[in-house]
């Protein structure tokens, strides 16, 4: 099989499970005629596409493509095939799952490290009441009015485009059109629309907070999703002809790798001082936030990163009780039940359910890789390469490994 078969393959199989799972096709903007062909045909039985899945992977050693790409198109054929063994009936445990999806191995966290963050944002939020009334009150305050969302996300928006603009260059067409939705699982979501154009929606039910209203922006749009398909879409599918970049397949690599990257946008786009930044757009429109304070909340509350994917591991790992799923993220997230029960919803969705891995895993695998730099490197420079490169978890998981590896002997050298 030829490189461009086995690449059309990959797509087919992709489109034939999107129409077997509703939003499987995250986004395509290939050939539209293969598309359509795919919606013109009888719908596959899942056991016929995990086979498909099996051929493939078996004939990629020989085809004629670079080993980035192949080891690109391994992880998400093999994550294709574990989506289809699972339609067609087949029972994988919940942790086999995530493994197969996202090339990760899960474990729960750290409640030792939970009561340190508990310990840090009680420090931070002096007064009467329980932590959990002081930081639900604290949050509150910090709340964007709902009629003010609109206007804070442009603002935002506007502010982190120009200096990612500065920083990666983007196709000057390139636009973010932003939507404020309803009755939604998830807190933002960014639609691909191809052209260099996408739809960011915003969940309006949540009640964003200014403080995490920079991360949601970065995240969907600049540096994050919006900015990395319209740099991947430029470079590997336009320029260099990686046709398998045209699609993204939810529970995949391809998933890991972009949520992780765009949980840290804010991180890489602005860095140390983004309360400070924010609270300055803010005033701009009239509204008032503590900068410093909510830099310095996020941080203590970042060592509560895993208690998401615990909930998850109860859910569909321990068969335990969505009432005590609850219970674990308001005793641990100090979030109020409605805000719980929000996160449940999202972990109890089929499509969903191992989604939060990407988040949590995503996030310590890409900061550890980004952390692993060399002298001279910057962190520009090395956050450009996930706009642009097919990396995989696997391969940042090698690198940081051998980054770790050559940092100590040098240390080790430099001692001597």
């Amino acid at each position: 099989m030829d490189a461009d078969e086995l690449v059309r393959g990959y797509l087919v199989l992709g489109l034939r499970l999107g129409r077997l799972v509703s939003g499987f096709v995250d986004s395509y903007t290939g050939d539209p005629a293969l598309s359509r062909a795919v919606d013109n045909e009888p719908r596959l039985d899942p056991k016929a596409l995990a086979g498909h899945a099996r051929q493939l992977q078996k004939e990629l050693p020989g085809a004629d493509l670079t080993d980035q790409r192949k080891q690109f198109l391994q992880a998400h054929l093999r994550a294709l095939e574990c989506t289809a063994r699972k339609l067609a009936g087949e029972r994988i445990t919940f942790v086999d799952e995530v493994e197969q999806y996202f090339q990760v191995r899960i474990r729960p966290g750290d409640e030792d490290a939970y009561s340190q963050a508990h310990r840090n944002l009680d420090a931070l939020l002096p007064g009467s009441g329980s932590l959990a009334e002081r930081l639900t009150a604290y949050r509150t305050a910090d709340e964007v009015p709902a009629r003010r969302l609109q206007g804070a996300v442009q603002a935002i928006s506007s502010a982190l485009r120009d200096r990612v603009r500065r920083k990666y260059a983007l196709p000057e067409q390139e636009i973010v059109e932003y939507q404020v939705v309803t009755n939604k699982p998830w807190s933002g979501f960014n639609y691909y629309l191809g052209g260099y154009r996408s739809r960011v929606a915003i969940n309006a039910d949540l009640g964003h907070r200014m403080s995490n209203l920079p991360h949601l922006v970065a995240h969907e749009s600049y540096p994050g999703h919006h900015t990395e398909h319209c740099r991947k879409d430029a470079g590997l599918v336009a320029k260099r002809g990686h046709a398998e970049q045209s699609i993204f397949l939810i529970n995949t690599p391809q998933c890991l790798m972009a949520e992780g990257m765009a949980d840290l946008g804010l991180h890489a786009a602005v860095g140390p001082g983004w309360g400070v930044w924010t609270e300055q757009i803010f005033r701009d429109l009239g509204l008032r936030m503590d900068g410093e304070l909510s830099e310095k909340v996020e941080s203590a509350a970042s060592g509560l990163l895993t208690v998401r994917q615990d909930a998850a591991l109860l859910l569909h790992d321990r068969g335990a009780d969505q009432d005590d799923v609850v219970a674990h993220l308001r005793r641990w997230l100090l979030v109020p039940d409605r805000r719980a029960r929000q996160m449940v919803r999202f972990l109890a969705d089929p499509l969903w359910r191992a989604y939060t891995t990407t988040y949590v895993e995503g996030v310590r695998l890409v900061r550890a890789w980004l952390d692993v730099r060399v002298p001279g490197e910057s962190l520009d420079f090395r956050y450009l390469r996930l706009l642009d490169e097919p990396l995989t978890p696997k391969s940042l998981e090698s690198q940081v490994r051998d980054g770790l590896s050559w940092l100590a002997h040098n240390t080790q050298e430099n001692s001597i």
